[in-house]
């Protein structure tokens, strides 16, 4: 049997995001080790022209809950991107992954069949499946690697394990 889009896409939310928010612990703790304001490391970025570590993370988050919401109809929570620090980035994190652990199994059985427009890509419908095979969830993935990369780069000691989680 074929796994169904819920299991291609809230487990893998929910696995990555909780990885991410490791990333997070081990870069405070990083922080405080070193004696380091936390803003450095959550302004740093890899190019002048990218995202920093915040943006990156309030991205992250906002693609698992807003792609669920688009597949499921299931309004997800709107974050005003107003957080300064790790504890604030990471009660953001479980806020959204406490609304995909609410959605259930069967909320997603319909994509397939339904169309997703971006309201910035108002001329490029997606069908739902393309939409989450090839848009949403890299888009996920590339946030989150963005941000490890980000914390690499910062000498923060991540290794792959820290980024793929528990086996």
């Amino acid at each position: 049997m074929s796994p169904s889009y819920f299991q291609l896409s809230v487990p893998v939310y929910v696995r990555m995001l909780g990885n991410l928010s490791h990333l997070l612990d081990k870069a405070l703790a990083y922080c405080s080790e070193l004696q380091i304001d936390e803003a450095v490391l959550l302004q740093s970025r890899l190019f002048p022209n990218m995202y920093p570590l915040l943006k990156q993370v309030q991205i992250a988050t906002d693609q698992a809950k807003g792609s669920i919401g688009r597949l499921s109809g299931i309004t997800p929570p709107k974050f005003d991107d107003s957080e300064t620090g790790f504890a604030e980035l990471r009660e953001r994190i479980n806020a959204t992954l406490s609304y995909l652990e609410s959605v259930p199994a069967d909320a997603l059985d319909d994509t397939a069949g339904k169309t997703v427009t971006m309201p910035w890509m108002p001329d490029h419908p997606m069908q739902g499946e393309f939409y989450l095979l090839n848009f949403a969830l890299p888009n996920v993935y590339f946030h989150i690697t963005t941000a490890y990369n980000i914390l690499r780069h910062n000498g923060v000691p991540l290794g792959k394990s820290d980024f793929i989680g528990e086996i």
